[in-house]
């Protein structure tokens, strides 16, 4: 193979690449509790991300104690960071729109997940959290970080009995 065709080759190679790559995400075994659609790169069905709860327990786990306005004392959450759950689908967009179970809709600054660390809670306390006590999934906040977050906004923002986000 001359010089000329190995290099045409190998460009044509790389060029494939980042379409196969895209769509490496593992199909959920289980029942789906969370979709993502809009400007992602890596989807399991369609144009969709979805996912089963042993999908999300995978992700590195991360956890917070904090004081809510919905429990009369502190909670520790546990679950993954919401920034690594947009990594994981490789995210593009600049607004988050996330939807619960009762079809509330909420916008979320991409800004907020890394800069306060929101959290993607499928634990409350330690303990799998049901619907009827705002789960499987809660989008929280760490409120006893800052004074800021204890407010009526952020508030809002912590979408509970999560069931999709779509990225614009």
């Amino acid at each position: 193979m001359t010089n000329r065709r190995f290099f045409t080759l190998l460009l044509a190679l790389a060029a494939a690449t980042p379409a196969v790559f895209s769509q490496a995400l593992e199909a959920p075994k289980g029942r789906a509790i969370l979709s993502i659609s809009g400007k992602i790169g890596a989807t399991n069905k369609g144009d969709l991300a979805v996912f089963d709860m042993a999908m999300i327990e995978k992700l590195p786990q991360h956890s917070f104690t904090t004081r809510t306005p919905w429990y009369d004392k502190p909670v520790k959450f546990t679950g993954p960071l919401l920034s690594d759950v947009l990594a994981l689908v490789k995210s593009s967009g600049t607004n988050l729109s996330a939807v619960a179970i009762n079809d509330y809709k909420i916008k979320i600054p991409i800004e907020d997940l890394g800069k306060h660390g929101v959290l993607m809670a499928r634990l409350i306390d330690d303990q799998p959290i049901p619907v009827r006590s705002k789960g499987p999934l809660f989008v929280v906040y760490p409120f006893d970080n800052a004074a800021e977050l204890r407010t009526s906004v952020y508030y809002e923002r912590s979408i509970w009995q999560l069931k999709a986000l779509e990225l614009k």
